[in-house]
């Protein structure tokens, strides 16, 4: 008998990237009940095409979540802390997904959620700002703090621990160019520290590995696809640009002054991703993570795939 698993942010990044996996696995036994807010939108309509059924609800209404996944098997929950950069957002939207997927009765949910950077920066440490009153890295410690909503509820999940994604490197976190030398310039501010990514798609796959076992319920995975250095991230993007991009690391302070929206989170993230290095990629075992996804694509690998994505200029 065919299991349902609904997906929360369908159009998004790792929602889309599991839909796609279901739908890739025709014999696998499960169908996918993509959820987004407007199903008549493009991204919505290209998941029609491709075989999903596409319902609407919205994370910030516990009513339409509990329709959207009522005679569902299973979930994948996720939300965007970057749609508003509030904490408090988010855990308004983890409650209600915790509370919805309890009241549908779904058997195997997996969220998508993160480390509490406060279990390594207090919040009384002054090595980085505290944002938002009480957080370090707000997309990061509310994430973590909604995981005890799934477990108090009594919802069988998966914690799914997830990291920086490689399709940030196309973006503005990549390589940019320099105004008066006109190098191509990366300058996350890494030092010599290794940085846990993974291409967002493998996110998908992981999460449909672990909906397709119950024994993962109660579970938390800690995942990446590659640990690479500043170097190692500038040396890669120089063979897929064709030239030669050089790192220089900013420090995080300044990093945190360039005044992007979220530059103080995003600074704060790199900063604990930079200190907590040994801790971060140690639990992200690779081997572990390729036997859950035996694609599990490297930065070269991804970079093969989408280095047209990349800005150059």
């Amino acid at each position: 008998m065919t299991k349902t698993i609904a997906v929360v942010g369908a159009t998004g990044a790792q929602g889309g990237g599991l839909v796609r996996a279901i739908l890739a696995d025709p014999a696998g036994g499960y169908a996918v009940r993509a959820i987004t807010r407007d199903a008549t939108s493009e991204r919505a309509q290209e998941l029609v095409k491709l075989g999903a059924e596409v319902v609407e609800a919205d994370n910030y209404d516990e009513e339409s979540l509990v329709r959207a996944f009522q005679g569902a098997y299973g979930a994948f929950l996720v939300t965007n802390f970057w749609a508003h950069m509030s904490a408090d957002k988010e855990l308004e939207e983890a409650t209600n997904l915790a509370n919805a997927a309890k009241r549908a009765g779904l058997e195997h949910v997996v969220w998508s959620t993160l480390e509490d950077t406060r279990d390594h920066i207090p919040v009384t440490d002054d090595r980085m700002p505290t944002l938002q009153g009480r957080y370090k890295v707000p997309h990061f410690d509310a994430k973590a703090e909604a995981d005890r909503l799934f477990t108090e509820a009594g919802v069988p999940t998966t914690f799914l621990r997830t990291t920086f994604y490689w399709e940030n490197l196309a973006t503005g976190w990549g390589a940019t160019r320099d105004a008066s030398s006109g190098t191509l310039t990366l300058s996350l501010p890494m030092g010599e520290s290794r940085l846990a990514g993974i291409a967002v798609g493998d996110i998908g796959k992981v999460a449909y590995s672990l909906l397709k076992d119950r024994a993962q319920i109660g579970r938390t995975v800690h995942i990446a696809g590659d640990h690479l250095t500043g170097e190692q991230i500038a040396a890669a993007l120089t063979r897929a640009l064709g030239e030669p991009v050089v790192y220089r690391p900013l420090t995080h302070d300044a990093y945190r002054e360039l005044g992007f929206p979220g530059a103080d989170e995003a600074g704060n993230m790199l900063q604990y991703y930079t200190e907590f290095e040994d801790y971060f990629t140690g639990v992200r075992d690779l081997n572990e993570v390729r036997k859950l996804n035996p694609e599990l694509q490297t930065l070269e690998a991804w970079l093969d795939a989408n280095g047209h994505t990349l800005p150059r200029d």
